[in-house]
């Protein structure tokens, strides 16, 4: 009985399942075998380089686009794309593509209020405010589209998305035209909205600020096919491979015996963080410094030791043209454990 409870309760919590699915342009793959479950009220970013699937997976999750293997069900129920639907899209998805579909000679406020149905007036107009409120878009509420920034148009986009509130909302590089010093308070605001409201979120992006901090999951694809799909601190902290560390930023690849680490590290190569490595005035590896840039809060330092190019943090600026260094194993073990 327990078991039957147990396997009915997995259905509901994997609200969204892709079963090895498969897309092909000219029999070329656009992505293939993608196997992964996200439960209700989960964030999941899509991350990889550029080519490697993001958007056409986006689309077909959304069912603008027609598998040519496997299967999407959300809620056990199928996904299908344009050739079993008169107009394409999940009714409970709502999906923020790059281009924005507005209208671009009516107010701000005109549409976002255009996807709120069965209201009234007062509850529409409540509704409007607080979307306006969420997206910083209060000062623009009466200007019209059209002489709005690429990066407002976008805000006025997510605030359609959720407007009419969606399960799920699949976002493709949603902060790309907002201006750095607003984005940070606006992904703060959305992902906190989603949480409170249950609303699953896919992110397809760029930044690692979208994925670290803010989704639970993450998928990594590279040349159409899935390189790893965990949650996203276990990515970040056990990496698979340098592709797959380097999308989270700058990683170094050493080999353990060179640093006399074979004992501590049973493996050809080590990917280690520039945290990792620190300034040790007396250890015997010397490096020659080739670089050092500031970051604001830290220095990146760029180094070589014999046929290594490293890459390491410091938080205030090195002069010297030589260092000293070592490989800070007690936080790479934490870091793998």
């Amino acid at each position: 009985m327990q078991t039957l409870v147990n396997h009915q309760l997995a259905k509901i919590l994997f609200m969204l399942k892709l079963n090895y699915i498969s897309v092909f342009f000219d029999g070329q793959p656009a992505f293939q075998n993608i196997n992964l479950t996200l439960n209700q009220g989960k964030n999941l970013a899509v991350i990889g380089e550029s080519g490697c699937g993001k958007s056409t997976l986006l689309k077909s999750i959304y069912g603008l686009i027609d598998l040519n293997e496997g299967e999407i069900t959300w809620k056990n129920k199928p996904i299908k794309g344009p050739k079993f639907n008169l107009i394409p899209g999940f009714k409970d998805f709502k999906f923020l593509e790059q281009e924005f579909n507005l209208m671009p000679y009516t107010s701000v406020s005109e549409n976002i209020a255009k996807h709120l149905s069965r209201q009234t007036p007062t509850e529409t107009k409540e509704k409007v405010r607080f979307f306006l409120k969420l997206l910083d878009l209060e000062h623009l509420e009466n200007k019209k589209v059209k002489n709005l920034s690429g990066g407002e148009k976008q805000r006025v986009a997510l605030g359609r998305a959720l407007a009419k509130k969606p399960e799920l909302i699949i976002l493709d590089e949603p902060f790309s035209h907002i201006d750095h010093f607003k984005k940070h308070k606006l992904r703060h605001a959305l992902f906190s909205y989603f949480k409170r409201e249950n609303i699953s979120c896919i992110i397809a992006t760029h930044d690692t600020e979208d994925v670290l901090g803010f989704s639970d999951k993450t998928l990594i694809l590279k040349d159409a096919q899935q390189i790893d799909f965990r949650e996203t601190e276990t990515i970040y902290n056990q990496p698979k491979n340098k592709y797959c560390a380097s999308l989270f930023g700058e990683v170094n690849t050493i080999i353990p015996e060179a640093f006399q680490l074979k004992h501590e590290f049973k493996t050809d190569e080590l990917i280690i963080y520039p945290n990792e490595i620190i300034i040790s005035p007396k250890t015997n590896f010397t490096a020659e410094v080739t670089d050092c840039l500031f970051k604001g809060n830290h220095y990146k330092i760029y180094i070589k030791h014999k046929q290594f190019n490293l890459v390491m943090q410091h938080h205030c600026k090195v002069e010297a043209k030589t260092i000293n260094f070592s490989i800070d194993v007690k936080a790479i073990k934490k870091r793998l454990n």
